[in-house]
């Protein structure tokens, strides 16, 4: 299966918004990722559902919608109203996860349960076949740009492991820190989803970076 690249529009030029959406409807990635924060669950605010639902209307590809926020149940209605077609949360975030994940399939959502970089992979071992995708949080979650924390890996390769032994159908997303450095080997190790901001829209050539993380 080819690996899924997903343009973070937080790394984007809020300025030029139209702008960079066009530069990804026109380019090979697969999904718009959108990171959603509220200042409690990470400390910083990204944007809200005025800039989601403006994304939505202009975006041709689906919207992976990643809900960085307290309480995240809700917002499972208004995200679907909003067109996501994949919502994740945070598993440190939802006191009732699996709860939390069955509302966000109910309404014809892919369910994805992020982890922070402390947590351990295991937490999911009870829920793992009714989720559609695990994003695994390869920087602390808040802020774009940050370095790629090294034991990720180790953590992909883990899950993979999980997902295999089950026999499911479940994707590995990697947020943080992906580039042309690193892609090979995070899709050796398991990776199907690869979330790329600076890297892609701090480039000056968009969609050539996507092609060479698609080349992968």
């Amino acid at each position: 299966m080819s690996v899924k690249i997903a343009p973070s529009i937080l790394a984007a030029d809020f300025s030029n918004l139209e702008r960079d959406i066009k530069y990804i409807n026109e380019s090979k990635a697969d999904w718009f990722h959108l990171d959603i924060m509220d200042g409690v669950f990470v400390p910083n605010i990204s944007f809200g559902m005025p800039i989601v639902d403006t994304i939505s209307k202009l975006a041709l590809k689906p919207l992976d919608v990643h809900l960085m926020i307290v309480e995240p149940d809700r917002y499972i209605e208004i995200f679907s109203k909003l067109g996501s077609k994949i919502l994740t949360v945070h598993y440190e975030a939802c006191n009732h996860l699996h709860r939390t994940i069955q509302k966000i399939k109910s309404l014809g959502m892919k369910a994805g349960v992020a982890l922070n970089p402390h947590s351990n992979i295991n937490l999911l071992i009870d829920v793992i076949e009714d989720i559609d995708l695990v994003c695994l949080m390869s920087v602390n979650p808040g802020f774009g740009g940050q370095t790629f924390i090294e034991n990720t890996y180790k953590k992909i390769s883990q899950l993979k492991e999980i997902i295999e032994n089950k026999n499911i159908k479940c994707l590995i997303e990697i947020d943080g820190g992906v580039n042309d450095v690193n892609a090979n080997k995070l899709i050796s190790c398991g990776a199907n989803v690869l979330v790329a901001g600076s890297y892609v829209f701090k480039s000056g050539n968009p969609a050539f970076n996507i092609e060479k993380l698609k080349r992968f």
